[in-house]
């Protein structure tokens, strides 16, 4: 088990949209911008079925159909905020756990503050955060202590350093390890409430002037397990 395994794994339950019979080809290549930054394939159909005029997501290996959207009912909401895509939201929420081809900083950043509020919002449970190199902890320190003033069990990792900030209730892991180095994550555990897991997790990946990531954001508690167990059984937990 690796964090690039779990990746893996999650990337083999990509999605399909298809687009049945549009009526104007700038809906296709509206939602293939729209979806451009994460692994879901938008393709154009044509079909008898009732379907005709609407977009399906549907698993890519089982042809499972996982949610309908009338086309009529979408003008409009791809430019609309996370959260507020009204006709769009069934297919949104089927994306969980998605995986993403790529992220820059900014949007590596938002969803890490997603993942971090969540634990805020909780107030308790356990929190492990991947900063790959202890500079961005330093950047981070003062996010930390507030989160560290609340009853979570806290883990920071990056690479080996002397320069480590010390913050108080925050375990901090130096570990001389590839995935350290090269993924980024949050992970939070939900503090007892299964709908309060979540984990985004990515891998570096490119050239380091233009640094984008590879990876996935996820509410599925049994995957937030996943890479929990992994973290806790490598690094957090001392050996016998």
């Amino acid at each position: 088990m690796s964090l690039r395994a779990v990746i893996a794994s999650v990337q083999d339950r990509e999605k399909r949209l298809t687009v049945f019979d549009p009526p104007d080809e700038r809906v296709v290549e509206e939602l293939r911008e729209y979806f451009a930054s994460q692994a879901v394939r938008v393709t154009e159909g044509t079909t008898d079925s009732a379907l005709s005029g609407y977009v399906v997501l549907s698993d890519e290996h089982d042809d499972e159909v996982l949610a309908a959207v009338d086309l009529r009912h979408l003008d409009g909401d791809l430019t609309a905020a996370p959260g507020e895509q009204g006709a769009f939201a069934p297919i949104l929420e089927h994306l969980d756990g998605t995986t993403f081809t790529s992220y820059d900083l900014r949007q590596m950043m938002a969803a890490t503050r997603e993942m971090e509020d969540r634990a805020w919002r909780a107030g308790t449970g356990e929190l492990h955060a991947g900063f790959q190199r202890v500079g961005a902890i330093r950047a981070q320190k003062g996010v930390y202590e507030d989160l560290a003033t609340k009853d979570l069990d806290i883990h920071t990792y990056c690479a080996p350093s002397d320069e480590h900030p010390e913050i108080e209730g925050v375990t901090v892991h130096q570990e001389d390890s590839r995935e350290i180095r090269e993924s980024w994550f949050v992970v939070f555990d939900g503090g007892g409430n299964p709908n309060d897991a979540c984990a985004l997790l990515a891998e570096e990946r490119g050239d380091a002037d233009e640094r984008s990531f590879y990876g996935f954001w996820t509410y599925d508690p049994t995957i937030v397990g996943r890479v929990l167990d992994h973290l806790n059984e490598q690094y957090a937990v001392p050996l016998n």
